[in-house]
This record gives C-alpha cells, sequence and structure tokens, in this order.
C-alpha cells in the first residue's frame, strides 16, 4: 500500500463519516498527508488530519479522530489503528498490502515514480547561459547539473520540456573578448578589461589558422570582426561540447542577436507601448515596471536612441510565449537577484502572472575545495575553476551528484577529496555501490537456483524489509514534492537515505539461504524486494543524469 493508496483510502473513509451522518456536512480535502512516524512502534504511516478537520466539523480532535479510525480499521490492508497525544492517528498497514507494492515498481519498472501532474503543461526551461567568451565556470556547471536534473524531473511528471540556452552574442563583453583574441594574436597585452588565460591563445591561434584571409593585415575595426565572428564560434563550440560531455544537451539555442536582426525588440517595446506600459521622459523610453512590483522605472530606449539590456529580455520572454510556451523557467546566478523584479515585471506587463507563466530561480554559488583548502584557479581559464576542473578531478557522475544533492539556495563546497573515496562518506559512492549491491544479490540468487515465482508477500515480515517497503513507497511523492518546490536535491536525498535502508536489508536478511539450505518462499519474496530497489535505485539516479553500475 503505497502512502498516496493510504491518502485515498483515509479520505474515502471521510466521505463515509459525511454519508453515514458521524459528522456534518463539509468540505474534505482531495489529499490527506501521511507521515512515517519517528518510532516504528507508533506504526508504519501516521497523519494530523483529525486535527485538521476537527474544528471546521465542530469536534473535539480525538473524538473526531476515533470516528475515523473506526472506518479505517474495517480497510482490508490495515492490520492497526491507533490515536495518540491530542488526535494523531498512527496507521499499521497489512505486511501483504505494503508487499504489493513491489509489484507495482516491477511492473512499472523505468517509469515508477512518474505522474502526469505536469500532462499538457508547454515548459520553457532556460539554464546555464553562460557568455561565450570563456569555459563553464563552476556556478554554471551546478545550473548544468541541476537544470538537466529538474528537466527530466518535470518530464517525468508529464510535461512537455524544451531545454534552452541562451546564447548571448550581442553586447559589450563579446566586443571585450573579440579585442582580447585580437590582442593575443598581435602578441600585444590583453585589453584592461579584456579576458585572459590560455584558452585566450589557443582560440586566437585556431581562428588564424582556419582563416584563409590574412586577418592581422586588416585594421582594427575589420580585425576584430573578424576574430568577433570566428573566435565567438569557436569558443561556443566548445562550451556545447563540454557540456555535452557532462550528459546535457539542448534542445534550442538561441542567439540574443536575431531578436535585433529580426525586429523582435522593437514590436514587443510597441506591444508594451500600446497596453499603456511605457512613457517618454529625458529623451528615452521608459518602461513603468513600478505598476508591476519593480522598485523603479526601467529605461528600455535611451536617450541616444540605443537600446538598454532590458529591451532584449523583454522580446526574448515575448519570443518564448508566442513559441506557445506555457510556463518560462529561467535558473540565474548568484548575482542576478537584482533581476528578479523587473523580470516578473515585464510578465505582469505582458497580462501574465508572475511565478506561474514566468519563475526565477537564484543559485548560489560553488567553491571546490580539498579537505576544506579552496582548489587554484584554472590555468587554461587564467581567472576562474572550470567544469573541466571538476570533471578531471572527480569524474560526471560524482560531479553532477554532488552539484544536485544540496538546495540551490545554499552556498556549496565541493570537496575533492570526499569525492574520490570509496567509502560511505562519499555520497556518490554510497548510492551507486547499493545499485550495484542489488545486482550482485540478482546475480547471486540466479547461480543459487533462486527464482522469480510463487511471490508470498505475506512472508515479509522482518522489520528491516517492512523498513525498505516504506523507503520504497515514499519515492512518488518524493518526485512530487521536487516538482513543486524545484528541488531535484530532494532525489538525491532521498537515494541516500534508501541506499541505507536497504544496505541495512542486505545485512539482516538473506536473499540466499546458507551454503546446502533449501531454497523457501522467503527467499524468493526477498529477491522480488531486492528487485523492487534495483529498479527505484535506477529511476533515481536517472532523474540525476548519473549512471547506475552494475558491479563496484
Amino acid at each position: 500500500m503505497t502512502p498516496e493508496q493510504l491518502s485515498s483510502a483515509i479520505v474515502a473513509a471521510l466521505g463515509q463519516m459525511i454519508s453515514d451522518g458521524a459528522i456534518g456536512q463539509g468540505d474534505l480535502p482531495e489529499t490527506v498527508v501521511v507521515e512515517r512516524p519517528k518510532n516504528r512502534d507508533h506504526g508504519d504511516w501516521a497523519t494530523n488530519v483529525a486535527m485538521q478537520l476537527a474544528k471546521k466539523f465542530e469536534m473535539n480532535p480525538r473524538e473526531f479522530a476515533a470516528l475515523l479510525a473506526a472506518r479505517l480499521e474495517s480497510h482490508e490492508s490495515i492490520t492497526k489503528v491507533e490515536i495518540a497525544g491530542p488526535g494523531f492517528i498512527n496507521i499499521t498497514i497489512a505486511t501483504a498490502a505494503a508487499a504489493s507494492l513491489i509489484q507495482t515498481i516491477i511492473d512499472a519498472g523505468s517509469s515508477f515514480g512518474s505522474n502526469q501532474n505536469l500532462a499538457g503543461v508547454k515548459l520553457n526551461l532556460e539554464f546555464v547561459s553562460a557568455n561565450p567568451t570563456g569555459p563553464i565556470h563552476l556556478g554554471g556547471t551546478r545550473w548544468a547539473a541541476v537544470g538537466d536534473s529538474l528537466a527530466r524531473i518535470f518530464s517525468f511528471a508529464g510535461a512537455e520540456v524544451t531545454r534552452e540556452y541562451y546564447f548571448n552574442d550581442h553586447g559589450a563583453q563579446i566586443d571585450r573578448f573579440a579585442k582580447s583574441l585580437l590582442a593575443s594574436a598581435r602578441k600585444a597585452p590583453a585589453p584592461e578589461d579584456g579576458y585572459s588565460g590560455q584558452y585566450i591563445d589557443e582560440i586566437a591561434q585556431q581562428v588564424l589558422a582556419e582563416t584563409a584571409e590574412d586577418i592581422l593585415a586588416l585594421d582594427d575595426s575589420a580585425a576584430q570582426e573578424a576574430f568577433r565572428a570566428a573566435g565567438v564560434e569557436l569558443m561556443f563550440a566548445q562550451i556545447r561540447q563540454s557540456l555535452h560531455d557532462f550528459g546535457v544537451d539542448f534542445d534550442v539555442f538561441f542567439h540574443e542577436n536575431t531578436l535585433y536582426e529580426a525586429g523582435a525588440v522593437e514590436k514587443a517595446i510597441a506591444q508594451l507601448t500600446a497596453k499603456g506600459h511605457t512613457f517618454e521622459e529625458d529623451g528615452a523610453t521608459w518602461l513603468r515596471s513600478t505598476t508591476f512590483g519593480d522598485d523603479r522605472d526601467r529605461v528600455i530606449i535611451k536617450s541616444d536612441g540605443t537600446t538598454a539590456y532590458i529591451a532584449g529580455d523583454i522580446a526574448y520572454y515575448l519570443d518564448k510565449r508566442e513559441r506557445g510556451f506555457d510556463q518560462c523557467i529561467y535558473m540565474l546566478g548568484a548575482d542576478h537577484h537584482g533581476y528578479v523584479q523587473r523580470m516578473l515585471a515585464i510578465c505582469a506587463a505582458f497580462g501574465d502572472e508572475p511565478n506561474l507563466n514566468m519563475e526565477i530561480l537564484i543559485g548560489q554559488l560553488v567553491n571546490l575545495v580539498r579537505r576544506g583548502v579552496p582548489v587554484k584557479m584554472s590555468k587554461r581559464a587564467g581567472t576562474v575553476v572550470t567544469m573541466e576542473d571538476l570533471v578531471d578531478a572527480v569524474g560526471v557522475d560524482a560531479a553532477r551528484y554532488s552539484l544536485t544533492r544540496s538546495s540551490i539556495n545554499s552556498s556549496l563546497d565541493v570537496d575533492i577529496e570526499v569525492l574520490n573515496k570509496k567509502t560511505n562518506d562519499n555520497p556518490v559512492f554510497y548510492v551507486q555501490y547499493a545499485h550495484a549491491r542489488t545486482r550482485q544479490v540478482a546475480n547471486n540468487a540466479a547461480a543459487q537456483g533462486v527464482e522469480r515465482v510463487d511471490f508470498e508477500a505475506a512472508t515479509l515480515s522482518h522489520p528491516s524489509e517492512e523498513n525498505l517497503l516504506a523507503q520504497l513507497a515514499q519515492f512518488p511523492k518524493v518526485l512530487e514534492t521536487a516538482v513543486e518546490f524545484r528541488e531535484p536535491h530532494r532525489v538525491a536525498r532521498y537515494l541516500e537515505e534508501l541506499a541505507g535502508t536497504y544496505h541495512r536489508f542486505y545485512d539482516s536478511c538473506r536473499v540466499v539461504p546458507l551454503s546446502g539450505g533449501e531454497v523457501e518462499a522467503v527467499h524468493r519474496a526477498r529477491l522480488y524486494l531486492n528487485d523492487a530497489c534495483t529498479q527505484v535505485l535506477a529511476n533515481g539516479l536517472q532523474l540525476l543524469g548519473v549512471t547506475a553500475p552494475e558491479r563496484m
């Protein structure tokens, strides 16, 4: 019996209480929250629904709980219902009913835990979007891991997800990049506000080698443009390759420049003007963004006729909505806190609903350390620690897992020393080893003649078996919560709990009989339980973009 099934049983019992006149008429919740009690002596599941509803029905919570308990006790899958404290209800599930979950997991396979909560939602998820002026730094790497995992989880919930990378090839930073390449090619010092590092020299030399024209013979303006056109493309090709090697591929690479070339910026501003949300002042055109919660109005066309940076943001959001996306989620770095309100104001100005049609996620900084000491900057990048630095140090799996297992709202120290350990201190090793162990157990079972036949769920009565069943049952709810709060780290932390519960099961319950022993029904049932754990671990790791190894 899954928590969702138990929730439905409680809602049905509440409805029965109304229909048989035990309580008056009133609205009932569609779902009821059930949680694992900290003390397993208190049952398998607990709910405080009686305390939540008693006042609405003008009753004492314990009295309400007693009425509900009486109806739950008649359910075929429930063996005991007890009332505790002011009105908590503790519920014990029949072993056979709990174990039926195993068959559900095995039948569902790779889809177990999925749902259709976001069915019909066309969702645009924009993440990373690092400027094509250098390798991806650790902050962008965190977004790559988290963003890709979020996309997987949204898809698992039925959404039609488009992974989008905003290719910022318009603006001053691109000019500085081109000037830096030109300076490197001429063996001149890098511009004061430019970019440096080995990668600049590499790209500059590659541009020279792959361009038939003698770029260095051109005047400064023409030479800079040549380096801009070729250099940006080369840099971005490296970025795309790095992301692909990291297991992250995008559906759309959107070029900012196209917004200006296609007249999308003028079109978007015209729409806002038609809605009465712009005004003229000091020779400039302003967005009246304070109407929609921003701290001040924003210039969108400067007095010299050039567009402000926000003009591109306006056009880009409108473009997404015109492409048919219901929800547009932007994942931005810690230095973008000031952008949130102005972006949400743009959404509202177009008549959309902030935090629904547009949502902004802000991620905090990442530091790479070894035994608590910061790792030196990349020689190639010159100024930052890069994605390649992290992957070279710990591998893709450990990198992705470590960046995903913590809330994006907190800064993160990634310790290379820990992630290279083959011990329980290393969370990714701990989880992957649990999956590999389930596969080893299955292989040993096959060798010893334990077959997947005659599944007798009632034989699974050991406390460690019951704990493992209860842990497996929580996976669908964990995924629902991860989607609701945009927090894939909930999946990682769940997998760590599941791994621990499995390891304790492994230590306590033999799937294979002792040498010379006879294969019994309980061994076959445990093999099924082992298979179910394999599946849930594999499903969870897949949602994080981490491999589920057969052996370690």
